[in-house]
């Protein structure tokens, strides 16, 4: 799968480094300073995030998908722009899709639809609030509530169905359609590994190789999608194997 030039589309130049020490004393007049002080003391181990050292307006970050979810093990990157008037108005964010749909939030185009980003209309109190929200609560909400272990209930027309046969039904093939996305993701991501993260993206993947195959494997036998957690199933599946052969065989 080639790149799409959609997933570069503002272009760090030059060096980035971890957010692992504060800004320079001549970047401290811009916005993004306070957000590196901020990240630097309160990310989570599943989230790295990397300042781009030539330009201030922007940053990269990496969430690692959850266990119990169809994303677990898998790396998703994002490119972050902050404009020059935030944190008046948040900043813009960009998924790095590889072309491929995996989530209602998550566009092949490298939208993401989210109400903190002002890219959803939804509860007035998801919104950005300029004197309450941080970067750190939208990169969380991103790996909590949109990268979650039932992401067919994200797109609103079906969240009424949550609970109901019918749409836990629903919820399950598409889990398992998005596993198999998330899969070709993290091949996507090996074989195209975003700019100044590619020692990141060829280690995460070597400590989690033997769980990934693991868990792909017992998925294929009949375990249920997001049932594995460290190599270990809970109960027993249905149709899996058949659904991921057929699948198999256009990729």
């Amino acid at each position: 799968m080639g790149m799409s030039t959609t997933d570069q589309p503002w272009g760090c130049p030059n060096s980035s480094s971890n957010i692992t020490s504060k800004p320079s004393r001549n970047s401290s007049s811009h916005p993004r300073a306070p957000v590196e002080i901020f990240l630097e003391n309160n990310l989570p181990e599943t989230i790295s995030v990397r300042a781009c050292e030539s330009r201030m307006d922007l940053m990269r970050a990496v969430i690692i998908g959850a266990e119990g979810t169809p994303y677990h093990d898998g790396l998703f990157f994002f490119d972050i722009h902050f404009p020059d008037n935030y944190p008046s108005v948040p900043p813009m964010v960009h998924y790095h899709s590889g072309g491929l749909r995996i989530n209602p939030n998550l566009y092949s185009s490298g939208k993401v639809c989210s109400s903190l980003l002002g890219t959803w209309n939804g509860n007035p109190r998801e919104q950005w609030l300029p004197q309450e929200s941080t970067m750190l609560q939208l990169l969380v909400s991103i790996q909590a509530l949109i990268l979650n272990q039932k992401p067919y209930f994200n797109e609103p027309a079906y969240e009424r169905t949550k609970g109901t046969p019918s749409g836990e039904a629903y919820s399950k093939v598409y889990s398992e359609n998005v596993y198999i996305s998330s899969l070709r993701t993290m091949v996507y991501g090996m074989r195209k590994s975003p700019k100044h993260f590619e020692e990141f993206v060829r280690s995460h993947y070597f400590e989690r190789a033997h769980d990934i195959l693991k868990a792909a494997n017992g998925y294929i036998d009949g375990a249920p999608v997001c049932s594995i957690v460290k190599g270990t199933s809970q109960v027993e599946s249905m149709k899996f194997r058949t659904d991921t052969t057929r699948k198999q065989q256009g990729y």
